[in-house]
């Protein structure tokens, strides 16, 4: 049966990276008695991945970690037994089973939503100055970008790669481009905008929230959530068609 659990990741949790969330959620599965699906070989680990790796110092109300169960209990008692091996700054919030032939979270992902507020001591010196360019910038109908790789320099418009922009005095909210195919970072968006507007970009000036992540269906972005159902009851060797 395929699994998804939705999470939060909050406090000193988000300064730990995203091979240290796999491991602690390998240890995690284990202490709380999950009848999990391990993977073949010599070196056997539980068949698990991850939608969209979080960066390190980020905070989250939707995370989603897929995973293969041979039985499971009732969604509201797999994500009390989830919380009680959970460390501080880990909320479990949903246990859904997926449809057998679903593709995995990560494969999924198009698009995710953030939340940016100024840190303390970081707000903009003038407000309305601020404001106007950032409206300046949020209306251009195009974002051309010089992206560096390893082997190359190569122009791109990040205008497609931005599906909402707003803001308001406490902060931005947006929602990009996440996944595999296309990704556009929140802090290389406003670090793009802190360079058209002539000012010295500091990466500490915003706290960056991810309030969640989607897939498009019909061209409707859907929260990753909804591709799975609650469970009722124990299952054993059962799955969604």
């Amino acid at each position: 049966m395929k699994i998804r659990i939705k999470f939060k990741k909050f406090g000193s949790m988000k300064f730990l990276g995203h091979l240290d969330v796999m491991r602690f959620f390998q240890k995690a599965l284990r202490r709380a008695q999950l009848d999990i699906c391990y993977t073949g070989g010599f070196s056997p680990h539980p068949v698990m991945s991850f939608a969209s790796p979080l960066g390190v110092g980020l905070t989250s109300d939707g995370e989603y970690l897929d995973i293969e169960v041979n039985s499971c209990g009732s969604s509201a008692e797999m994500v009390e037994r989830l919380n009680e091996v959970m460390v501080e700054g880990v909320e479990i919030v949903s246990f859904r089973i997926l449809p057998n032939k679903m593709k995995s979270a990560m494969s999924q992902v198009a698009a995710a939503d953030y939340r940016l507020t100024f840190r303390p001591g970081y707000e903009p010196g003038d407000w309305h100055l601020w404001e106007e360019k950032w409206r300046e910038f949020a209306s251009l109908p195009s974002l051309v970008v010089v992206k560096k790789t390893k082997k190359k320099e190569q122009e791109a418009d990040l205008r497609p790669l931005i599906h909402s922009l707003s803001l308001d005095s406490a902060g931005i909210s947006m929602r990009v481009a996440a996944g595999s195919v296309n990704n556009l970072k929140p802090e290389f968006l406003m670090e793009t905008f802190y360079h058209m507007a002539g000012w010295e970009w500091n990466p500490f000036t915003f706290q960056i929230h991810r309030q969640d992540l989607y897939m498009e269906n019909n061209g409707v972005f859907v929260s990753m959530e909804e591709a799975g159902q609650e469970i009722d009851r124990p299952l054993a060797g059962e799955a969604m068609g």
